[in-house]
């Protein structure tokens, strides 16, 4: 259910107008896309946890649906799963589920369950077919957290182009097979308590 935006009169933060994300890095101050950025084409932790961090930040700044954006961008990383951030910050799925359910009236969320089934079925460049299956694992959790009749999935495209959604369990053995090791039990997690 989408919260009341906070009195701006009174601010949570000197800088920032809402609480953070418990599984996003804190930021201190707002963050511009110059921070991922600036990585180059290098797509290492160091990116991941930039990803994470705008997204942090955007969220403080009410702007969610620009969050969401990070999340993705943070999945476009490349790690293992043995990098020490993915110990401290987890896959974003339970960062996600958190920002859809704690959404603020009047802040523009878009529609990430459309978003997501649009992501899974047009994603390109590197590493596509694991950052295919990440939004649809992504889209799966969303469609379980938002209300259906406010954020329905593309019916059209279904449609036109004969789209059949992935079912959960065959999501998280693509994700066990192609992901970072350890990711499949996070998500398995995270989907377990919705």
């Amino acid at each position: 259910m989408a919260q009341k935006v906070p009195d701006m009169k009174s601010p949570i933060h000197a800088t920032f107008l809402f609480p953070a994300c418990p599984f996003l890095p804190e930021v201190s101050h707002p963050h511009g896309h110059m921070i991922t950025r600036s990585l180059g084409p290098v797509k290492c932790d160091r990116f991941y946890f930039a990803a994470l961090s705008y997204a942090q930040s955007l969220w403080r700044e009410g702007k969610p649906a620009q969050a969401i954006l990070q999340l993705n961008k943070a999945f476009m990383a490349d790690l293992s799963g043995d990098q020490e951030v993915l110990g401290k910050f987890p896959p974003p799925y339970a960062a996600l589920v958190w920002l859809l359910r704690n959404r603020l009236e009047d802040r523009f969320l878009g529609n990430p369950v459309r978003h997501f089934q649009h992501l899974a079925t047009r994603v390109s460049g590197e590493r596509k077919e694991i950052r295919s299956w990440r939004a649809w694992a992504c889209f799966h959790l969303s469609q379980r957290v938002l209300p259906g009749e406010e954020f329905p999935p593309d019916e059209e495209q279904m449609a036109k182009e004969q789209i059949v959604f992935p079912v959960w369990g065959d999501v998280l053995e693509m994700i066990r097979q192609n992901g970072w090791r350890g990711e499949a039990e996070v998500l398995e997690s995270v989907g377990s308590a919705l």
